[in-house]
């Protein structure tokens, strides 16, 4: 069922289901420099790299609703504007089963929209692709989505930059709003079952991973989002708060620290409960660094990360790539086709694969970020 149409009618998450609590920080309270709340948030990138973010005053209800126009569309336009995610773009429509969710080759259930914010921003002028006339109809509203999200981006960025004794300003140049980027809103799609199942490791909406880039804004309807608690092997749900952005951390922030913040590694499964009878719709700003900001740990710019850089456990990266390479072989490699030929099938529409041809070990190896072997 479509509970973008029938939103107060969701059920609660279940109760009798164990979460993980999230840190509530209070935006506003940020702005306002207090230093409780900075030092709570400080804290809560390090040691999960996840938190709540209320009073944050970015408003999702009208890129929810886009985002219905835009999967409701049939199944042939979409195809069209399919990404190019082979070639490690993840710009335009990605339909259900294109991507892998572990290593046996098993593909993901979710379809989504990823419209990039230099062409929201550029429009009508085209910067990476074109989409369908659904969404350039609704840039209006993607371009106050996405300078809202900036604004809380930068904000928080700027509060890390300083704890991490950085330069004024250092984080922010290495997010250059003039310079191209991989920064995109992202409109995602998880049907429900009129009969649902308890959910099992067997049926991942969305695989073990790390996010690519700094901050990732998540904005979601219905439970499925599940953490993996740092020295904890059992998977933990999230449970969604009306009228909050989950922030969590990605592989940027925890190279450029040296390991000081922590990106943790998450998955999407099944709604559970009677959630599960109802489509999971989630809204995502994922904020990047521009494409030729080199991904390294900034241990000349920082005694505080210098130190972290040298001891065992800290994040480094062979140096020379840049925040655009890191991506497109993340996006590449998560593809069920990156090593296998896929077709869509003319009668279903559905991504179809021949499992013999996968090499999914080596594609999913090669989709890796910062989490190394916490997701296996």
């Amino acid at each position: 069922m479509d509970s973008l149409l029938h939103r107060d009618s969701v059920p609660a998450f279940p109760s009798e289901i164990p979460t993980h609590p999230l840190q509530v920080i209070d935006y506003d309270l940020v702005l306002k420099q207090d230093k409780n709340e900075i030092e709570r948030f400080w804290q809560a990138c390090r040691n999960l790299g996840v938190s709540n973010i209320k009073n944050h005053g970015v408003d999702s209800e009208k890129i929810f609703h886009v985002g219905g126009k835009a999967m409701s569309i049939p199944m042939e336009e979409k195809l069209a504007y399919e990404h190019e995610g082979t070639k490690g773009s993840s710009f335009g429509y990605k339909p259900p089963g294109a991507n892998l969710t572990d290593s046996s080759g098993a593909v993901d259930t979710v379809e989504w929209w990823n419209i990039a914010k230099d062409d929201i921003l550029a429009h009508p002028k085209v910067i990476h692709r074109a989409y369908a006339p659904v969404i350039n109809q609704n840039m209006t509203e993607l371009k106050e989505f996405v300078s809202a999200s900036e604004t809380v981006a930068r904000t928080l960025l700027s509060i890390l930059n300083d704890r991490l004794d950085l330069p004024k300003g250092f984080l922010d140049g290495c997010h250059s709003s003039q310079d191209r980027s991989t920064c995109e809103a992202t409109i995602i799609k998880n049907p429900g079952t009129e009969n649902p199942k308890p959910v099992t490791e067997a049926q991942l909406a969305i695989g073990a991973h790390t996010d690519f880039g700094s901050l990732s804004l998540l904005h979601n309807i219905c439970g499925g989002l599940q953490v993996l608690v740092p020295g904890t092997s059992t998977w933990q749900y999230v449970k969604p708060l009306d009228g909050h952005i989950i922030c969590n951390l990605g592989d940027a922030m925890a190279i450029f620290s040296g390991g000081i913040l922590r990106s943790n590694v998450h998955r999407v499964v099944p709604q559970p409960g009677e959630q599960g009878k109802w489509d999971r719709w989630t809204l995502v700003y994922f904020f990047r660094p521009h494409a030729t900001c080199e991904l390294k740990t900034l241990a000349e710019e920082s005694p505080l990360i210098k130190n972290a850089a040298s001891l065992p456990n800290s994040v480094n990266v062979p140096p020379g790539s840049t925040a655009e390479e890191w991506f497109k072989r993340r996006t590449k490699y998560f593809r069920a086709d990156s090593s296998a030929v896929g077709f869509v099938s003319t009668h279903c529409l559905q991504f179809h694969f021949d499992k013999r041809s996968i090499q999914a070990t080596d594609g999913w190896k090669y989709s890796r970020g910062t989490e190394h072997n916490e997701a296996e």
